[in-house]
């Protein structure tokens, strides 16, 4: 059964129920908003959101448990003003966000009655697109009650509210397009990918190597192309290399090529990616999984830009710039001793970190629409197809879901909705039947089995990295609160923890 929660701001006329903030003598305050909802309706945990001080919010919680048994659960909010949309918006979404990381899928509702008429606002906004909560209203006569909020509301709307409270994303977002036409494919009015435009198109300029780095689907390649397209080199070759495809023994064959009678099966020569990619761009992705005999070559051939073919004792100068893309921590990997820190440094004169799309405000809905304009343009000339829109209850889906394969995963989500979808409209239906279960991978909760060996150092850090980012999350970010969930000391041992684990 779903843990009950009531979510609430801290409003004005509960600190006066708990004569904690005058009122006006002839002024009849009652049980104030918070305990008014939790005498007539059940819930097993308030979380109570506050931008008061500490010990003010510490004392309404004393105050109440003497009314009350319910857990509380005290959630510390900075808001440069009680009515800021951006930061109500954000303090909110943050704590929401926290409570639905898990797979638990808590019953949460919404109070609207404490606090201000924007927090009323924004609690709707948000409890009507990205989490589909329950409403509760309070009044001094009839205590708390569910109320229905009789319409929908589309989620893309509101990165807009968040922009607005924010003029300096605003103007970096309009007024700092990308110049170069290279980068048009890269749909975003995200303020920091926006940002990644800027520097690629300066790297593109210079012919220095680059490495990419970002989970998959999340447009490494695109980005690629789009440095080769606005570079110097635009026109040459750029040739795509999938380093985890190659077979070990054929590594360097693909990539240096070989001559008739190298080895057994060479029946002619063969024209390796190095080769074919002279003058241009080789782009290696998934950097990471070259074995390390492969990276020895490899490094060495970027030093003297010289290849030789398997079987051939001459060789060859070639002129190709590097761009190499992976979706793995290299940096991790080179303390692991998996990947040459000599070659890693020698690809990454241009670093960009992709985002993945769970982080970029305010493109999912943007992307969503250009996917549909090209499955739709793609399926025109098949008989009988329909030109399909995204309903706003689908979109709302749509925006509130996690993306863990990026824009790959959401293209081939909106395909297969397209296909299932029987009119004009896609619906939630649709959407949610199209949406892929993800396995989980710990199910039985064992641990490896010791086989040939194990990296025990490693398996311990996975540990504490996931009860670290646990705490963290229902903890709300509070790193006093999340030491003491994990047992530490203190907040300074989590900090030490975060950092050795790369926690952010």
């Amino acid at each position: 059964m779903s843990k009950k929660i009531l979510v609430s701001w801290l409003g004005i006329t509960d600190l006066k129920a708990a004569k904690l903030q005058d009122s006006k003598p002839t002024e009849s305050i009652g049980h104030g908003p918070v305990l008014g909802a939790l005498k007539t309706l059940r819930f097993d945990e308030l979380h109570l959101l506050f931008d008061q001080e500490l010990v003010t919010a510490e004392a309404y919680s004393q105050w109440l448990n003497t009314k009350h048994s319910i857990k509380t659960v005290l959630v510390k909010t900075k808001l440069r003003s009680p009515i800021d949309f951006g930061d109500i918006y954000h303090g909110l979404n943050k704590h929401l966000q926290s409570l639905t990381h898990n797979s638990s899928s808590p019953d949460i509702s919404l109070h609207l009655s404490p606090g201000t008429p924007s927090m009323a606002a924004v609690s709707i906004l948000l409890g009507k697109t990205k989490y589909n909560t329950r409403f509760v209203q309070s009044t001094k006569d009839k205590g708390g009650e569910f109320v229905s909020i009789p319409f929908d509301i589309s989620a893309e709307y509101i990165p807009q509210l968040v922009k607005q409270a924010d003029k300096k994303l605003t103007q970096l977002s309009v007024s700092d397009a990308p110049a170069s036409a290279a980068f048009s494919d890269i749909i975003t009015q995200n303020p920091e990918m926006l940002r990644l435009i800027r520097k690629a198109e300066k790297i593109a300029l210079r012919d220095v190597p680059a490495l990419i780095l970002g989970e998959s689907g999340t447009g490494k390649e695109l980005f690629a192309k789009a440095i080769h397209t606005a570079s110097l080199r635009a026109g040459k070759p750029f040739i795509t290399v999938n380093c985890g495809a190659i077979p070990k023994d054929l590594i360097d064959s693909e990539l240096f090529g070989h001559v008739k009678g190298a080895f057994t099966g060479a029946i002619t020569n063969k024209t390796g990616y190095f080769e074919a990619a002279d003058g241009g761009t080789l782009f290696l992705d998934e950097f990471g999984e070259l074995p390390a005999d492969a990276q020895v070559r490899l490094l060495r051939v970027l030093q003297s830009g010289e290849i030789s073919k398997v079987g051939d004792s001459k060789t060859r100068h070639v002129d190709i710039r590097i761009i190499a893309a992976a979706n793995r921590n290299l940096s991790t990997e080179i303390a692991n001793g998996r990947f040459r820190e000599d070659l890693f440094y020698r690809v990454t004169v241009g670093l960009i970190t992709l985002p993945p799309l769970r982080e970029r405000s305010g493109d999912i809905s943007l992307l969503a629409d250009h996917l549909m304009d090209k499955i739709n343009q793609e399926a025109s000339n098949q008989p009988g197809y329909i030109n399909k829109k995204i309903s706003v209850k689908a979109r709302n889906i749509v925006l509130s879901h996690g993306w863990p394969g990026n824009i790959r995963e959401l293209y081939g989500t909106l395909l297969r909705a397209s296909i299932w979808a029987e009119g004009e409209q896609i619906d939630e239906i649709d959407i949610r039947e199209a949406m892929l279960i993800r396995p989980s991978t710990n199910n039985s909760g064992e641990l490896p089995e010791l086989g040939t060996g194990i990296d025990i150092q490693e398996i311990l850090d996975d540990i504490r990295r996931k009860y670290v980012s646990q705490a963290l999350n229902q903890a709300a970010g509070n790193k006093k609160k999340a030491a003491e969930l994990l047992n530490l000391p203190n907040y300074q041992t989590l900090s030490n923890w975060m950092e050795k684990l790369t926690i952010e």
